[in-house]
């Protein structure tokens, strides 16, 4: 089914940020995001704040995405929510409006796996930005996930590799706490790093079978190293931040390699696609990129806008599912931790 006027709202309230975009087939005609900070003081995302935040923004946001993209509701084709995984609260509160709204507007209702979401808004028609070709390998990076994904279709995609324990930018954000930088402290690091030596310390990689991740033994040593250089030096991590960080960011990112190399050699596919928060991490971008001279892949890295939680990427999935009539009923439920 191909209409040259498919008209997508597209509502994301995964964790504690409230989006809206609209989506002209795969062109995104707006993508607003209210961020939540109150969550600073506290050193990470409180859920019952979070949803509280979600239903004093989520009207004015959804407003302002259809003024940006310059259509009235009765303009839309459907409405995409995010489903799951994410935090309870705060899915209630974008699917129970997408409900609403699309009953009222007797328009089809479309339910959006977030996981999904990240791997495919490489398809978002964005200038200067290819698209990858099925098959390709997704790298999704996150506060909540690391997963190798193979990608043979929109929907026919294949974890083959995942994280064990704790995801990758929970390993910065815990790397950055330890440090005493405030949070979030995952990009803080990568800020510092930029300006340091990446071999100035060492950290051990964790030895994990197959296409596995693990990063809690990592977290482990970081926190060990800082405090046996405390003793001997008080002032050990302001005189050497910059390299502690620089340190910290090139481990994480040869572990990513590491799997990510194993992957393309075991899968023949050269395509690989990153996507998540921790995509937006310039170290990880940059060594993404020279992997197309030194391996002879093909890289694709997000716009920047569409890294983090956003609702361009619910739209774009939206939109796909749209095509092939793929619509739930108003009895879907959200879910926190969801089927991949």
């Amino acid at each position: 089914m191909q209409n040259q006027d498919v008209f997508i709202l597209a509502i994301e309230s995964s964790c504690d940020d409230t989006a809206a975009a609209v989506l002209n087939n795969n062109q995104v005609l707006s993508n607003v995001v209210a961020n939540q900070l109150i969550h600073n003081q506290y050193g990470g995302v409180v859920p019952e704040l979070a949803s509280r935040a979600h239903q004093q923004n989520i009207v004015p946001v959804i407003d302002a995405a259809l003024k940006k993209a310059n259509i009235t509701k009765e303009q839309l084709s459907a409405i995409a929510f995010t489903q799951g995984p994410g935090l309870m609260g705060s899915l209630l509160v974008g699917s129970s409006f997408a409900k609403s709204m699309a009953t009222a507007l007797s328009i089809p209702l479309i339910a959006v796996n977030h996981m999904h979401a990240h791997i495919l808004a490489h398809f978002i028609d964005e200038e200067g930005f290819e698209k990858p070709e099925f098959p390709f390998l997704a790298l999704t990076i996150s506060g909540g996930h690391t997963q190798i994904v193979r990608v043979d279709g929109f929907f026919d995609m294949t974890i083959i590799g995942e994280t064990t324990d704790d995801a990758v930018g929970e390993a910065f954000d815990k790397s950055a706490k330890i440090l005493g930088l405030p949070y979030p402290g995952g990009p803080l690091v990568d800020q510092f790093a930029q300006l340091g030596n990446p071999k100035a310390f060492s950290f051990t990689k964790p030895k994990v079978p197959g296409l596995d991740f693990s990063f809690s033994g990592l977290k482990t040593a970081i926190l060990y190293f800082i405090q046996k250089n405390q003793r001997e030096n008080p002032h050990f991590i302001e005189e050497n931040k910059n390299d502690i960080c620089a340190s910290i960011q090139h481990t994480i990112i040869a572990i990513l390699m590491d799997k990510l190399k194993q992957a393309v050699k075991e899968t023949g596919i050269k395509q690989v696609a990153i996507g998540g928060g921790v995509s937006a991490n310039s170290g990880i971008r940059s060594t993404l990129k020279e992997a197309e001279q030194k391996y002879g892949w093909k890289t694709f890295i997000p716009k920047f806008e569409y890294t983090t939680d956003n609702a361009a990427m619910i739209g774009i999935v939206g939109y796909q599912k749209y095509l092939s009539q793929h619509f739930e009923a108003s009895s879907v439920v959200s879910k926190a931790r969801i089927p991949f």
